[in-house]
């Protein structure tokens, strides 16, 4: 009796799981991107001190909900030097009367397109004429700068999806093979995807073998997150999976809205996530040649070295392998 019900038990918490994790990841996306709010993004303020000396920056505050955390700059090649490096996503300019809000939609054009609303806002509302400069604009080719969020995308579901096929079809594998077969994985995907990405389509410029490691890294950590789902969990591995790389990682990423227009709940996922770091690492590739930041770069290498740390232990000491062997 239990062989004949077991593969209809099976279905009815097979149809549960994607009836939950589908919704719960729709949810996710609207939660993360459905009301972008600043929360206090690193702007410039040169010609003025602070806010109370200048009655247009007091007002574009204003229109921003108090979102911006203005930092004086003396100059405007200083401000453009602290936004080419990241430091902050736009710069408020004030001089002879004039106010001029230089914007990075390379930075961020989610970001961009909200200071550039609040610009109008002020402007129309007579509190000052703010007239707007992209400093760092985005290329034809991504005009709305959500290539590295696909690219991320694309590697974190090549790196899970090749591993559920592995176990269904090649669960006899070692561990050495296994790990043989992600680092395989992660290589010849991750070249593909870059190749087809910069020279073919030529959607995404940059440097191609940075691009290159980034993406085999970003497919490298999905993969060893299900591998090693796989080794502790089993069949249901795909719940985990799904749920920290789909569910939480994709929404959290900053690539489609960026990060400070999250909620706060999914600013603190972004800034230790492996999506999030490899959205920022091939936007940085690509827009930013000489201003690549460590922090995401960590990210990615803890992720990578606590999973293989994991992956090993498990088998070393708790038979754990990820084909069940």
């Amino acid at each position: 009796m239990t062989r004949v019900t077991e593969p209809y038990r099976n279905a009815l918490v097979i149809l549960a799981i994607a009836a939950i994790l589908g919704p719960l990841f729709g949810a996710s996306f609207s939660l993360a991107m459905g009301r972008p709010t600043p929360h206090h993004i690193p702007a410039g303020l040169v010609g003025a001190v602070s806010t109370r000396d200048a009655p247009v920056a007091a007002a574009l505050e204003a229109q921003t909900g108090g979102g911006l955390a203005l930092h004086p700059y003396p100059s405007i090649a200083a401000a453009e030097q602290a936004i080419g490096e990241q430091r902050i996503y736009a710069a408020l300019v004030l001089a002879n009367g004039h106010a001029q809000l230089l914007v990075a939609s390379a930075a961020g054009s989610s970001v961009a397109r909200m200071l550039e609303e609040a610009a109008e806002q002020v402007s129309a509302a007579s509190a000052g004429s703010i007239s707007v400069v992209d400093v760092r604009p985005l290329p034809a080719s991504d005009p709305q700068g959500l290539i590295s969020f696909y690219v991320m995308l694309a590697a974190t579901v090549t790196g899970f999806v090749t591993m559920l096929q592995l176990r269904a079809y090649a669960s006899r594998l070692s561990l050495r093979a296994w790990l043989a077969c992600i680092i395989a994985l992660a290589a010849i995907a991750g070249l593909v995807l870059a190749v087809l990405i910069d020279p073919v389509i030529g959607a995404l410029g940059g440097a191609f073998v940075e691009l290159w490691l980034i993406l085999a890294a970003m497919i490298a950590v999905a993969a060893l997150w299900c591998s090693t789902m796989l080794a502790f969990v089993g069949k249901w591995a795909f719940v985990p999976t799904f749920g920290l790389l789909m569910v939480l990682g994709v929404p959290a990423s900053g690539g489609a809205v960026a990060p400070p227009l999250l909620p706060g709940f999914y600013r603190f996922i972004d800034r230790f996530s492996p999506s999030g770091a490899a959205v920022e690492m091939v936007r940085n590739a690509a827009y930013f040649r000489h201003d690549q930041h460590l922090e995401p770069g960590l990210v990615l290498a803890a992720w990578i070295a606590s999973l293989l740390a994991a992956l090993v232990l498990g088998a070393r000491f708790g038979g754990r392998t990820p084909g069940g062997q």
